[in-house]
């Protein structure tokens, strides 16, 4: 599914340039789950936003689904964004007083689904998020923090993409409902095949995920299993 090879990512501010990624070189199957865990300043963010398709590397190749992403053009990254990942982030980005049908169906919308499918697609995505069906006509500020942040996975899995990337997810939560909201991911990667990249700086929360990439001055200092079961 993921082939990033040698991507090295400079910012520049006139005269002074600081790189953020030194050539990192990894692949990532279909139906893994995988942690990319490093301290601020690591990279791990530049990294996140690159394999998000938000960002371009400065140099090096990055493919998803066999499709050489760091060569597209501003439109072409729009369409892989909106139909082959899911993001879900640490705020949520939920709209507030809007229920959570209507904050998951959204996506539908601007793809021009009809009415009838939007409604069906986003029931499906919420009960595979693992949202009790009693709180799908709640506005999404009567929700909990842990039923926020299902909703918003729920609306990453509307359209059906191919990766999520989960950027801190549980970075607003108490660790209790942080450990409901990393099993979902867990569920949904076991009992759905779906392929999961979680961006975090807790140890702790990335043995989570089956595989953890660690980064460290824009550098893999370590790739290994978790040796879950």
């Amino acid at each position: 599914m993921i082939e990033i090879k040698n991507i090295v990512k400079i910012y520049q501010s006139g005269s002074v340039g600081f790189q953020a990624l030194s050539g990192v070189s990894f692949t990532i199957k279909d139906g893994e789950f995988v942690a990319i865990m490093g301290p601020s300043g690591s990279g791990k963010s530049t990294l996140m936003h690159i394999l998000g398709a938000l960002d371009t590397p400065t140099t090096g190749t990055y493919f998803l689904d066999n499709k050489d992403v760091s060569t597209l053009n501003e439109d072409e990254l729009a369409d892989i964004r909106k139909n082959k990942i899911g993001f879900v982030f640490q705020a949520f980005n939920l709209l507030p007083r809007t229920t959570a049908l209507r904050n998951v169906s959204l996506p539908l919308v601007y793809a021009e689904v009809s009415k009838e499918e939007r409604e069906k697609k986003a029931k499906e995505s919420l009960k595979a998020a693992g949202l009790d069906k009693e709180y799908f006509d709640h506005l999404s500020n009567q929700l909990s923090g842990g039923q926020i942040q299902r909703v918003a996975i729920a609306r990453a899995l509307v359209n059906n993409p191919t990766l999520i990337l989960a950027d801190e997810p549980t970075g607003n939560l108490d660790s209790k409902t942080g450990e409901i909201v990393l099993e979902t991911f867990r569920k949904l990667n076991k009992e759905h095949g779906r392929t999961i990249i979680l961006i975090t700086h807790e140890h702790d929360v990335a043995l989570h995920a089956d595989r953890i990439i660690s980064l460290k001055d824009g550098l893999i200092i370590g790739d290994s299993k978790t040796h879950k079961k």
